[in-house]
Protein backbone atom coordinates (compact mmCIF):
# COMPACT_ATOMS: atom_id res chain seq x y z
CA UNK A 1 0.00 0.00 0.00
CA UNK A 2 2.94 2.06 0.71
CA UNK A 3 4.20 1.46 -2.71
CA UNK A 4 1.21 2.85 -4.31
CA UNK A 5 0.94 5.83 -2.34
CA UNK A 6 4.61 6.63 -3.32
CA UNK A 7 3.83 6.03 -7.05
CA UNK A 8 0.85 8.23 -6.71
CA UNK A 9 3.05 10.90 -5.54
CA UNK A 10 5.68 10.62 -7.96
CA UNK A 11 2.48 10.26 -10.72
CA UNK A 12 3.98 11.92 -14.14
CA UNK A 13 2.62 15.40 -14.79
CA UNK A 14 1.46 14.15 -18.34
CA UNK A 15 -0.83 11.39 -16.50
CA UNK A 16 -1.65 13.87 -14.02
CA UNK A 17 -3.27 16.29 -16.15
CA UNK A 18 -5.34 13.14 -18.24
CA UNK A 19 -7.03 12.33 -14.78
CA UNK A 20 -7.28 15.95 -14.14
CA UNK A 21 -9.14 16.61 -17.40
CA UNK A 22 -11.17 13.55 -16.81
CA UNK A 23 -12.17 14.31 -13.59
CA UNK A 24 -13.42 18.08 -14.64
CA UNK A 25 -15.28 16.03 -17.71
CA UNK A 26 -17.12 14.33 -15.31
CA UNK A 27 -17.91 16.85 -12.33
CA UNK A 28 -19.04 19.98 -14.94
CA UNK A 29 -17.24 22.55 -12.84
CA UNK A 30 -14.69 22.30 -10.08
CA UNK A 31 -12.83 24.93 -8.23
CA UNK A 32 -8.84 24.97 -7.97
CA UNK A 33 -8.65 24.10 -4.13
CA UNK A 34 -10.66 21.10 -4.72
CA UNK A 35 -8.53 20.07 -7.20
CA UNK A 36 -5.50 20.48 -5.40
CA UNK A 37 -7.09 18.55 -2.91
CA UNK A 38 -7.98 15.99 -4.53
CA UNK A 39 -4.44 15.05 -6.55
CA UNK A 40 -2.67 15.79 -3.45
CA UNK A 41 -0.73 18.77 -5.31
CA UNK A 42 -0.38 22.75 -5.28
CA UNK A 43 -2.55 25.06 -6.35
CA UNK A 44 -0.09 26.84 -8.65
CA UNK A 45 0.44 23.06 -10.00
CA UNK A 46 -3.18 22.76 -10.44
CA UNK A 47 -3.56 26.55 -12.36
CA UNK A 48 -0.74 25.54 -14.52
CA UNK A 49 -2.53 22.40 -15.58
CA UNK A 50 -6.03 23.95 -16.21
CA UNK A 51 -4.13 26.94 -18.01
CA UNK A 52 -2.45 24.18 -20.15
CA UNK A 53 -5.89 22.37 -20.65
CA UNK A 54 -7.38 25.05 -21.27
CA UNK A 55 -4.55 25.84 -24.24
CA UNK A 56 -5.27 22.97 -26.02
CA UNK A 57 -9.44 23.19 -25.71
CA UNK A 58 -9.81 20.46 -23.24
CA UNK A 59 -11.72 22.44 -20.63
CA UNK A 60 -12.52 26.30 -20.62
CA UNK A 61 -10.53 27.96 -17.90
CA UNK A 62 -12.79 29.90 -14.88
CA UNK A 63 -11.71 32.66 -12.48
CA UNK A 64 -11.13 30.23 -9.50
CA UNK A 65 -11.36 27.00 -11.62
CA UNK A 66 -12.74 25.44 -14.65
CA UNK A 67 -15.59 23.91 -16.61
CA UNK A 68 -16.15 21.39 -18.94
CA UNK A 69 -16.83 21.85 -22.79
CA UNK A 70 -20.06 19.14 -22.25
CA UNK A 71 -21.49 21.52 -19.66
CA UNK A 72 -20.88 25.07 -21.22
CA UNK A 73 -22.42 23.20 -24.41
CA UNK A 74 -25.66 22.35 -21.90
CA UNK A 75 -26.27 25.61 -20.34
CA UNK A 76 -25.40 29.18 -21.14
CA UNK A 77 -22.36 30.03 -20.18
CA UNK A 78 -21.21 32.60 -17.86
CA UNK A 79 -19.37 36.02 -18.42
CA UNK A 80 -16.38 34.91 -16.56
CA UNK A 81 -16.11 31.36 -18.97
CA UNK A 82 -16.95 33.61 -22.22
CA UNK A 83 -14.60 36.07 -21.28
CA UNK A 84 -11.92 33.49 -21.64
CA UNK A 85 -13.20 31.71 -24.58
CA UNK A 86 -11.36 32.94 -28.20
CA UNK A 87 -10.13 35.71 -26.40
CA UNK A 88 -7.78 37.00 -29.93
CA UNK A 89 -10.53 35.90 -32.15
CA UNK A 90 -12.72 38.62 -30.10
CA UNK A 91 -10.21 41.43 -30.08
CA UNK A 92 -9.64 40.89 -34.17
CA UNK A 93 -13.33 41.33 -34.94
CA UNK A 94 -13.87 44.26 -31.69
CA UNK A 95 -10.83 45.98 -34.18
CA UNK A 96 -12.94 45.38 -37.66
CA UNK A 97 -16.42 46.24 -35.57
CA UNK A 98 -15.40 49.64 -34.02
CA UNK A 99 -13.92 51.02 -37.86
CA UNK A 100 -17.48 51.04 -39.17
CA UNK A 101 -18.60 52.99 -36.48
CA UNK A 102 -18.82 56.65 -37.05
CA UNK A 103 -17.91 59.80 -35.01
CA UNK A 104 -21.31 61.14 -34.42
CA UNK A 105 -23.42 58.60 -34.18
CA UNK A 106 -25.62 56.53 -32.50
CA UNK A 107 -24.91 52.98 -31.60
CA UNK A 108 -26.76 50.34 -30.05
CA UNK A 109 -24.97 47.64 -28.50
CA UNK A 110 -26.38 43.83 -26.86
CA UNK A 111 -24.90 41.69 -24.39
CA UNK A 112 -21.83 39.56 -24.64
CA UNK A 113 -18.10 39.50 -24.43
CA UNK A 114 -17.40 40.24 -28.03
CA UNK A 115 -19.52 43.54 -28.53
CA UNK A 116 -17.96 44.04 -24.75
CA UNK A 117 -14.39 44.42 -26.57
CA UNK A 118 -15.37 46.17 -28.95
CA UNK A 119 -16.46 49.16 -26.62
CA UNK A 120 -13.09 49.04 -25.18
CA UNK A 121 -11.79 49.51 -28.87
CA UNK A 122 -13.56 52.83 -29.13
CA UNK A 123 -11.06 54.85 -27.97
CA UNK A 124 -10.29 56.68 -31.36
CA UNK A 125 -14.03 57.64 -31.66
CA UNK A 126 -15.95 60.98 -30.19
CA UNK A 127 -19.45 62.11 -29.51
CA UNK A 128 -21.27 58.87 -30.02
CA UNK A 129 -24.58 57.96 -28.04
CA UNK A 130 -24.37 54.28 -27.09
CA UNK A 131 -28.07 52.73 -25.89
CA UNK A 132 -27.66 49.19 -24.60
CA UNK A 133 -28.57 46.27 -22.21
CA UNK A 134 -24.93 45.05 -21.83
CA UNK A 135 -24.24 46.01 -17.49
CA UNK A 136 -20.30 45.96 -18.39
CA UNK A 137 -20.61 48.36 -21.41
CA UNK A 138 -20.62 51.61 -19.96
CA UNK A 139 -18.06 51.23 -17.97
CA UNK A 140 -15.62 49.94 -20.85
CA UNK A 141 -16.59 52.65 -23.25
CA UNK A 142 -13.74 55.23 -23.44
CA UNK A 143 -14.82 58.70 -21.65
CA UNK A 144 -13.44 60.44 -24.39
CA UNK A 145 -15.52 58.74 -26.82
CA UNK A 146 -18.98 59.10 -25.53
CA UNK A 147 -21.14 61.99 -25.28
CA UNK A 148 -24.44 59.88 -24.32
CA UNK A 149 -24.85 56.21 -22.40
CA UNK A 150 -28.56 54.96 -21.90
CA UNK A 151 -29.27 51.47 -20.46
CA UNK A 152 -32.31 49.66 -21.11
CA UNK A 153 -34.43 48.08 -18.67
CA UNK A 154 -35.95 45.43 -17.29
CA UNK A 155 -34.98 42.19 -15.65
CA UNK A 156 -31.09 41.62 -15.13
CA UNK A 157 -29.90 38.27 -16.06
CA UNK A 158 -27.27 37.73 -14.12
CA UNK A 159 -25.54 34.90 -15.49
CA UNK A 160 -24.76 36.57 -18.61
CA UNK A 161 -24.88 40.39 -17.16
CA UNK A 162 -27.25 41.99 -19.67
CA UNK A 163 -31.12 43.49 -18.83
CA UNK A 164 -33.99 41.76 -20.94
CA UNK A 165 -36.76 44.03 -21.42
CA UNK A 166 -38.26 46.29 -23.88
CA UNK A 167 -35.64 47.99 -26.30
CA UNK A 168 -37.42 51.78 -25.69
CA UNK A 169 -37.18 54.78 -23.25
CA UNK A 170 -40.04 56.14 -21.27
CA UNK A 171 -40.47 60.50 -21.53
CA UNK A 172 -41.14 62.34 -18.03
CA UNK A 173 -44.51 62.30 -18.54
CA UNK A 174 -44.85 58.63 -19.16
CA UNK A 175 -45.35 57.97 -22.80
CA UNK A 176 -42.69 55.94 -24.83
CA UNK A 177 -39.94 58.00 -26.82
CA UNK A 178 -39.64 56.73 -30.86
CA UNK A 179 -35.73 55.64 -30.78
CA UNK A 180 -33.25 54.66 -33.68
CA UNK A 181 -29.75 54.18 -34.27
CA UNK A 182 -27.28 54.43 -36.96
CA UNK A 183 -25.58 51.27 -36.25
CA UNK A 184 -26.96 47.93 -34.37
CA UNK A 185 -23.62 45.80 -33.20
CA UNK A 186 -25.03 42.27 -32.44
CA UNK A 187 -23.22 39.92 -31.09
CA UNK A 188 -24.99 35.58 -32.04
CA UNK A 189 -24.36 32.43 -30.42
CA UNK A 190 -24.76 30.64 -34.15
CA UNK A 191 -24.46 31.68 -37.88
CA UNK A 192 -25.78 29.37 -40.47
CA UNK A 193 -26.54 29.40 -43.98
CA UNK A 194 -30.15 27.87 -43.06
CA UNK A 195 -31.19 29.15 -40.27
CA UNK A 196 -29.44 32.70 -40.29
CA UNK A 197 -29.05 33.88 -36.99
CA UNK A 198 -29.83 32.28 -33.75
CA UNK A 199 -29.04 32.48 -30.00
CA UNK A 200 -29.85 30.37 -27.01
CA UNK A 201 -32.02 32.86 -24.90
CA UNK A 202 -35.48 33.51 -26.33
CA UNK A 203 -35.92 36.92 -23.96
CA UNK A 204 -32.68 38.08 -25.41
CA UNK A 205 -33.58 36.90 -29.10
CA UNK A 206 -36.73 39.64 -29.19
CA UNK A 207 -34.48 42.51 -27.75
CA UNK A 208 -32.23 41.53 -30.48
CA UNK A 209 -34.34 41.42 -33.05
CA UNK A 210 -35.99 44.42 -32.24
CA UNK A 211 -32.99 46.44 -31.95
CA UNK A 212 -32.31 45.44 -35.33
CA UNK A 213 -35.24 46.66 -36.20
CA UNK A 214 -34.63 50.03 -34.91
CA UNK A 215 -30.97 50.26 -37.08
CA UNK A 216 -30.01 51.79 -39.99
CA UNK A 217 -27.45 49.21 -40.79
CA UNK A 218 -26.98 46.29 -38.55
CA UNK A 219 -23.12 44.38 -38.09
CA UNK A 220 -23.58 40.42 -36.59
CA UNK A 221 -20.70 39.78 -34.23
CA UNK A 222 -19.88 35.98 -34.45
CA UNK A 223 -16.23 34.34 -34.32
CA UNK A 224 -15.69 30.94 -36.10
CA UNK A 225 -16.62 28.35 -33.63
CA UNK A 226 -20.23 29.56 -34.32
CA UNK A 227 -20.24 29.04 -37.68
CA UNK A 228 -22.69 25.73 -39.24
CA UNK A 229 -24.79 26.26 -35.72
CA UNK A 230 -27.83 26.71 -34.74
CA UNK A 231 -29.59 27.86 -31.09
CA UNK A 232 -32.93 27.48 -30.18
CA UNK A 233 -34.18 31.45 -31.00
CA UNK A 234 -33.94 32.92 -34.08
CA UNK A 235 -32.14 36.48 -34.22
CA UNK A 236 -33.24 36.83 -38.00
CA UNK A 237 -32.41 35.53 -41.27
CA UNK A 238 -28.79 36.28 -43.26
CA UNK A 239 -30.66 39.12 -45.18
CA UNK A 240 -31.41 40.91 -41.75
CA UNK A 241 -27.66 42.31 -41.60
CA UNK A 242 -25.65 44.60 -43.63
CA UNK A 243 -22.30 43.06 -42.18
CA UNK A 244 -20.93 39.62 -40.68
CA UNK A 245 -17.57 40.35 -38.54
CA UNK A 246 -15.72 37.35 -37.88
CA UNK A 247 -12.80 36.46 -37.72
CA UNK A 248 -11.60 34.07 -40.52
CA UNK A 249 -13.10 33.38 -43.54
CA UNK A 250 -16.56 31.10 -43.29
CA UNK A 251 -17.29 27.14 -44.81
CA UNK A 252 -18.19 27.67 -48.79
CA UNK A 253 -21.86 27.02 -47.75
CA UNK A 254 -22.27 30.04 -45.49
CA UNK A 255 -19.89 32.48 -47.96
CA UNK A 256 -22.50 31.62 -50.75
CA UNK A 257 -25.73 32.37 -48.28
CA UNK A 258 -24.07 35.51 -47.40
CA UNK A 259 -23.65 36.86 -51.05
CA UNK A 260 -27.19 35.92 -51.99
CA UNK A 261 -28.63 37.88 -49.31
CA UNK A 262 -26.55 40.66 -50.18
CA UNK A 263 -24.58 40.79 -46.73
CA UNK A 264 -21.00 42.47 -46.87
CA UNK A 265 -18.31 39.62 -45.03
CA UNK A 266 -15.99 41.57 -43.37
CA UNK A 267 -12.41 39.52 -42.00
CA UNK A 268 -9.11 40.54 -40.80
CA UNK A 269 -8.03 39.00 -44.17
CA UNK A 270 -9.88 41.06 -46.22
CA UNK A 271 -9.48 43.99 -44.45
CA UNK A 272 -5.66 43.91 -42.78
Amino acid sequence: MALEKDDRQRRLPAGRKAQLAAYVAETGEVTVGALAERFGVSIDTIRRDLDQLSADGVLVRTYGGAVSQSTLSRVDRTVDARLTMEAREKEKIAVLAAALVEDGSVVMINSGTTTLAVARNLRNHRDLTVATNNLLVPAALPPTAVRDVYLFGGAVRTLTLATVGPVSFRAAGGGELDISCDLALIGVGAVSATAGFTTSNLAEAGMMREMISRATRVAILADSSKFGRRLFAQVSELGGADYLVTDSTPPPDLVEALLENEVELITPEANP
